[in-house]
């Protein structure tokens, strides 16, 4: 039995849009760019992701831009708005949760001159409101929050977050990383106050190598990207017209069914949480309830090395993950955990469960039954 549970790295591609994208690939392949027919067509499959995508955030198709994914969606935002504002402030804040395309970019924008402040998060890995209202400055330029944190699951109080930036100063920037929260959340930039949020086609059972940045009219991004002009000279590049075409189409069918969808997987999660709570010393991070991710589960197991349980996992045709995806083949700490206070003997001794649409019952009940016989064995090798 094959089980794959590692679905915040990426997803399977819904049938529908692997076969749509294929024969945009083989019979509809133009150049949207091109004057002729064939560029005509590819440009109607452009025009219709940008209606599907901003109907689904409420926002104008004037401010979806196509990318490559979410790190390059996080990188245009960042730096395009630390460029863009910079005479005005140079002063950036984010939190120490983030992912790596967040916190690798601050660290490139500390080396041209800005400074940032990294927030502290609870426990269950929330940004606290004092914290940002305290780290407010008047130089203050950009505010970077995850939706969805891609390890424990713990989703920020944006709502809060967006109202205490833009009472602070309106003319703040607030983007969000939407990679992890897209497709498992109604998000509506415009009553968020969000005014940068980034997107990624493979998280939700689209094509790998695509995504999109909304941008707020109002806002300005500079590009980092520069060659054709394409997207009114935004993100310079011939568009990849079947993965764009590819990632409307799973926006739409995961927006078509989300609260089924969502609560389907959210009592898989608490199956899934009810089935290891008699395992002794297996701790679940973060929220659980339903102010977390409907589809992640960070799980600690006291003796049992993260990668020898993957392994071991792995062996019984079940795949999950050692923390993030980007960062779980380097042996590395997570800042995630460290973040919440996670015990230091658990650091190196967390898997992360995350499930999809097409997760169900019986690879829950054969995961968890899987659990339950090599915990026990494999605490048993377990150098003391």
């Amino acid at each position: 039995m094959e089980v794959y549970l590692d679905n915040s790295a990426t997803t399977r591609c819904f049938d529908e849009v692997a076969d749509y994208v294929a024969k945009i690939m083989m019979l509809d392949y133009g150049n949207p760019s091109s004057m002729h027919l064939k560029g005509v067509e590819a440009e109607r499959y452009i025009r219709y992701a940008k209606d599907t995508l901003s109907r689904i955030l409420k926002v104008n198709e004037k401010e979806i831009v196509f990318t490559s994914g979410g790190t390059e969606s996080d990188n245009l935002a960042l730096i395009g708005t630390a460029m863009a504002y910079a005479r005005r402030g140079n002063h950036l804040i984010t939190t120490k949760i983030e992912h790596p395309a967040i916190l690798q970019t601050m660290q490139y924008l500390e080396g041209q001159g800005f400074e940032v402040t990294y927030l502290d998060v609870d426990e269950v890995g929330q940004v606290r409101i004092e914290d940002l209202q305290r780290a407010l400055r008047p130089d203050t330029i950009l505010v970077s929050v995850m939706h969805t944190n891609n390890e424990i699951g713990s989703l920020m109080p944006l709502q809060e977050i967006g109202e205490v930036v833009k009472s602070y100063h309106p003319n703040i920037v607030f983007h969000v990383d939407g990679v992890q929260g897209f497709g498992k959340a109604v998000i509506h930039p415009k009553k968020l106050k969000i005014d940068l949020l980034s997107v990624s086609a493979h998280k939700i059972h689209g094509p790998k190598g695509v995504g999109f940045l909304y941008i707020n009219e109002k806002v300005r991004v500079l590009p980092i990207l520069f060659g054709g002009g394409q997207q009114k000279g935004m993100r310079s590049g011939t568009e990849n017209v079947p993965g764009i075409a590819g990632m409307a189409m799973a926006a739409d069918k995961m927006y078509a069914n989300l609260e089924e969808d969502c609560n389907r997987m959210r009592h898989l999660k608490q199956l899934f949480i009810d089935g290891i709570s008699d395992i002794p010393e297996v701790y679940v991070n973060g929220k659980t309830d339903e102010d977390s991710a409907p589809h992640i589960v960070s799980v600690s197991v006291a003796g049992v090395r993260s990668e020898v349980l993957l392994h071991a996992l792995e062996e019984k045709g079940i795949y999950v993950s050692a923390g993030s995806a980007c960062a779980s083949n380097k042996p590395q700490t997570s800042a995630t955990l460290l973040a919440i206070g996670v015990k230091k003997y658990l650091l190196d001794a967390t898997i992360r469960f995350s499930f999809s649409v097409f997760t169900n019952e019986e690879e829950i009940s054969y995961t968890v039954k899987a659990l339950h016989e090599l915990i026990p064995l494999l605490r048993r090798y377990t150098r003391h």
